[in-house]
């Protein structure tokens, strides 16, 4: 493995950190990665470019690293206050990002992912033209798959629900041409097998008490005990990724399950290393 390969694995360790604490977000990171990565592909950006956008959707949320738990922990709505903190997690993250080598492939989607096209995002409130291409297609996936995943509070909504509410945002939240385009990528299905999954072909499990929040890792085997990220109860795993039953055992886990499947990460940073060639090279 090469230098720009451990320095990829390093930055994925750090966003996984992320789910490993944020209980309700359950493949979220890659779910906004692979949307990334879709958009990218489909605008036939160069290779160097998706791989560096997908890279920056699977970090975007590298600041949330900052959070207090009490705030990430929590099952209902936030208060003001507490949104205003949760506010800070692009700039904190820009700190956390900003002595790597390879910071400035990601640095625009996790520092400015939340900026809208009116100038009434943060942290800076750039309008539309000062936003970066990867900041603009991220935070158009990472606000599709709030509105889709669930939550203890409310249910995800169905995709072409949340892809009439980017309709609506068009040039206030959401870029014009980029969000008809993601419309237009939604409605032919193509987000289908990213939505309610926390890898290809891996469909996020619910919780009897939480919902649908528990990434089962591909290898997982039928007889398995897991536990929920949010309850830390522990649940025995009977079947497969085509069909689980999830058995309640009446213990917690002592500590947070980790999310995100290692192997899954693994494979990820040599998909986008390979499409970064030699760019790279000079920087690490």
């Amino acid at each position: 493995m090469d230098l720009v390969s451990h320095l990829l694995n390093s930055l994925f360790v750090m966003a996984s950190l992320v789910e490993a604490r944020d209980p309700y977000t359950g493949g979220h990171l890659w779910r906004v990665s692979q949307l990334s990565y879709l958009m990218a592909q489909d605008m036939e950006l160069p290779a160097e470019a998706v791989s560096q956008i997908t890279l920056g959707g699977f970090l975007h949320d590298l600041g949330k690293i900052g959070v207090p738990d009490a705030i990430l922990h929590k099952a209902g709505p936030l208060t003001d206050e507490e949104y205003t903190v949760i506010r800070t997690h692009p700039e904190i993250g820009a700190k956390l990002l900003g002595n790597h080598p390879l910071a400035f492939l990601a640095m625009d989607a996790v520092s400015l992912h939340h900026e809208t096209p009116d100038g009434k995002g943060y942290p800076h409130g750039l309008i539309a033209a000062d936003i970066p291409l990867a900041a603009k297609i991220v935070g158009i996936a990472d606000a599709f798959d709030a509105m889709t995943s669930t939550r203890p509070y409310r249910q995800g909504m169905p995709i072409a629900k949340a892809l009439d509410i980017i309709a609506e945002k068009l040039g206030t939240q959401f870029d014009t041409e980029l969000g008809e385009r993601f419309i237009r990528m939604g409605k032919t299905g193509v987000f289908d097998e990213v939505v309610g999954h926390s890898e290809p072909g891996v469909r996020l499990q619910a919780c009897p008490s939480c919902g649908p929040i528990i990434a089962i890792p591909r290898k997982t085997r039928s007889g398995a005990v897991i536990a929920c990220p949010a309850c830390r109860s522990r649940l025995k795993v009977f079947g497969n990724h085509e069909d689980w039953l999830l058995t309640p055992l009446n213990e917690k886990e002592t500590a947070p399950p980790l999310q995100l499947d290692p192997d899954l990460v693994r494979a990820m940073a040599v998909t986008i290393r390979n499409g970064l060639g030699e760019s790279v090279a000079v920087a690490a």
